[in-house]
């Protein structure tokens, strides 16, 4: 595989939790933001948004990505683990404690992680990156009926209506409110365009 995976697309904060005109919204998930690769060669790599391997830390991601995707692969989302109906980022945080072999198999059968997959950057050798975030987000979507994707990953939620400030509420379940993304904007490694 010569595609590597770009730098994560960033959020900067705003005034209000209004969904823009021409905007969708998703629920910002309480995790390690994390993009994850299905190489053409039978590796899969998952790294955090500064560029850290984890890939030996999370076996099942791995494992699942090897079931489940095709070659040649990018997605971008964030790494969780639920404690009954809510996030528990002080379990993930345990996982990084545990890196490598079966201390990482261990940790895995007890906190599970799941990756909520929020952008498709490659699929099957087409990078979709100059893609406006709308058609990402039909690629992922039909991604996910056609494979069909199933735990450890979930699609994150999308929506044009008014309702995303109504995530403001979930946060006895460690979601961080909405984040907002301009439907025309094609993903743009390094950069703050997303909103919060």
């Amino acid at each position: 595989m010569t595609w590597t995976l770009p730098e994560p697309m960033l959020t900067a904060p705003v005034a209000g939790p209004d969904l823009p005109p021409g905007w969708a919204a998703e629920p910002k998930w309480d995790g390690y933001r994390a993009q994850l690769a299905r190489c053409t060669d039978g590796r899969v790599l998952l790294y955090s948004r500064q560029g850290t391997d984890m890939t030996a830390v999370f076996p099942e991601i791995v494992d699942a990505a090897l079931a489940q995707l095709r070659g040649d692969t990018g997605l971008d989302g964030e790494l969780v683990v639920w404690e009954g109906e809510r996030l528990a980022f002080e379990r993930l945080q345990q996982r990084l404690a545990r890196r490598r072999g079966a201390a990482a198999l261990a940790a895995a059968r007890s906190w599970p992680a799941h990756l909520v997959v929020f952008d498709v950057l490659r699929l099957e050798g087409a990078d979709l990156t100059p893609w406006p975030y709308a058609r990402r987000r039909t690629a992922l979507e039909t991604l996910f009926a056609d494979t069909p994707l199933t735990a450890l990953f979930t699609l994150c939620p999308s929506t044009t209506a008014p309702t995303a400030r109504d995530w403001l509420t979930w946060t006895s379940a460690s979601l961080e409110g909405p984040c907002f993304k301009r439907l025309s904007e094609p993903y743009r490694p390094g950069t703050r365009a997303w909103a919060k």
